[in-house]
């Protein structure tokens, strides 16, 4: 069976930091670029963050940049999302989805393309 997994969310205090991981089974990210997303209650869904497969390119939105690190470990079949200095309104249930080879990063970060869905992870920044 083809999946994402993400875990790693939780409650942190404004400030604090948080790794989301977003682990594969039953297919190699390797060939897949990986995007992270979030819908808060109320809003759409929002392209947090997307690394290509092959050579690494990533795209952060304006919200996260300098916050915010994506990285892969190919080898460990994860992909990771670093999140340091979170904000309240960084509140939102996580997603990561996997698009087959694509450096169009920005785009699939903005249109919210993806093969597959993980079922998300929540993050609650608060004090």
């Amino acid at each position: 069976q083809l999946q994402l997994v993400e875990s790693g969310g939780g409650l942190v205090q404004p400030g604090g930091s948080l790794r989301l991981s977003c682990a594969a089974s039953g297919f190699t990210l390797d060939d897949y670029a990986i995007g992270w997303f979030r819908q808060a209650p109320g809003k759409e869904r929002e392209g947090v963050s997307c690394i290509s497969n092959s050579d690494s390119i990533t795209y952060y939105a304006d919200s996260v940049k300098g916050r915010f690190t994506i990285s892969r470990d190919n080898a460990k079949n994860t992909v990771y999302l670093q999140m340091n200095s979170l904000k309240p309104e960084d509140t939102a249930v996580y997603y990561c989805a996997a698009e087959y080879e694509t450096s169009a990063v920005q785009v699939m970060c903005s249109m919210g393309s993806g093969d597959y869905w993980g079922q998300g992870t929540q993050v609650s920044v608060s004090s």
